[in-house]
């Protein structure tokens, strides 16, 4: 489904006219002035951008560090239509999300093809979660395809929806209103270039989707550095509670009795950010919170129980706070992985954690109260 180049304008580097402010339904082109863009594209409404296929170093660097999640509340490009390699008028339209991330691995995927792509305002959320959110659906789809102009730009009334933005969309509505049939592509986004050859029909392997132990490693350090931006602030609180509170010397009391509670909070940490999502498939239980305690209770139980606490001088009230701690943090992360998994339904989690969140809310009160009451009573 390559279409041939759009003539040599198609080829032009040309500075793109002057924009219009978007707006629901008005005319817009995104901006040239994007590290991808390597041209434009000339079409009926205007010149518009033309995205490479190929990532940079800074692309990539990018990558790494939101994977890290550093920046990445501003890892986006622009909504709007874009072009892929020299499209024309009979060229595939595919929809995605702002979330850079997402973008980039598209274009990638689709290297030496050409194609147009329709990026929508999904607040730089990927796919698959801004479909239950609600910013990656119909409404918003509407709105871009007629800021676009995108009936005047193609001429077969046909745009590729990921099919896990499926959620989100009412594929009647598009075909009623913007006269575009919907049709859902592959899960996978590397089986789009088969996808393509194969005029659009996705064979059933392609609707199947997996999350094996390579996919589950590469959300790992997303996840501990959202733990830790929540579990680092009680950690701290533990060292100066304790080091204020103690007899002791300041910095004696705070390692004695805020150590071991910090590391109750490493522990739910790394039970809930780490432990879950690796071993995932072979956890006891269906819900995630009771996989992210299960974990908990196992990381607990390898890192203090090899300690005799009671001959170390502390009571069973701080060590049991301890591990109300760690379970209320690794059930907490655990039920959060239900966000990077399509293994659970919208409703799903919902009901989990209207019956998951009080207990786990319950459980870090009652360990903190027990931690204090110790300190007070020691």
């Amino acid at each position: 489904m390559n279409a041939p180049a759009n003539g040599a304008f198609s080829k032009m580097i040309l500075p793109m006219a002057k924009e219009v402010p978007s707006g629901a339904g008005e005319f817009h082109l995104p901006s040239a002035d994007q590290s991808f863009i390597c041209g434009t594209v000339a079409t009926p409404v205007g010149r518009i951008p033309r995205a490479d296929s190929e990532l940079t170093r800074k692309d990539l660097r990018g990558h790494y560090l939101v994977r890290w999640n550093i920046g990445r509340d501003h890892f986006t490009v622009e909504p709007g239509l874009y072009g892929l390699g020299h499209p024309g008028s009979d060229s595939p339209v595919l929809v995605t999300a702002n979330y850079k991330l997402t973008f980039d691995l598209l274009r990638q995927t689709l290297v030496g093809r050409d194609a147009w792509i329709l990026v929508l305002d999904t607040k730089g959320i990927n796919v698959w979660c801004a479909a239950g959110k609600g910013t990656f659906g119909t409404e918003e789809l509407l709105d871009r395809i007629q800021a676009s102009r995108l009936g005047e730009v193609v001429n077969h009334g046909k745009i590729i929806v990921p099919q896990l933005g499926a959620p989100g969309l009412a594929a009647f509505e598009i075909k009623k209103y913007a006269g575009f049939r919907v049709v859902y592509g592959p899960v996978q986004m590397s089986d789009l270039p088969v996808f393509l050859d194969n005029n659009c029909r996705a064979t059933a392997e392609m609707r199947i989707k997996e999350f094996p132990f390579k996919e589950r490693l590469v959300l790992v350090p997303v996840e501990v550095m959202q733990g830790l931006q929540q579990g680092v602030p009680l950690m701290l609180l533990f060292f100066l509670v304790a080091g204020f509170a103690g007899n002791d010397p300041f910095l004696r009391a705070a390692l004695v009795h805020g150590l071991p509670a910090a590391f109750a909070v490493l522990a739910g940490i790394v039970a809930g950010n780490i432990v879950t999502p690796l071993l995932l498939p072979w956890i006891p239980g269906k819900a995630f919170s009771v996989k992210g305690a299960i974990a908990g209770l196992v990381v607990f139980s390898f890192v203090f129980t090899g300690s005799d606490v009671r001959a170390m001088g502390y009571s069973l009230l701080e060590s049991s706070s301890w591990l109300l701690v760690t379970l209320a943090f690794s059930s907490r992360l655990g039920m959060a992985f239900t966000g990077a998994s399509t293994f659970t339904s919208l409703n799903g989690v919902r009901k989990e954690m209207l019956r998951a969140m009080p207990a786990q809310f319950a459980a870090i009160v009652m360990g903190i109260g027990l931690w204090a009451t110790a300190l007070w009573l020691g």
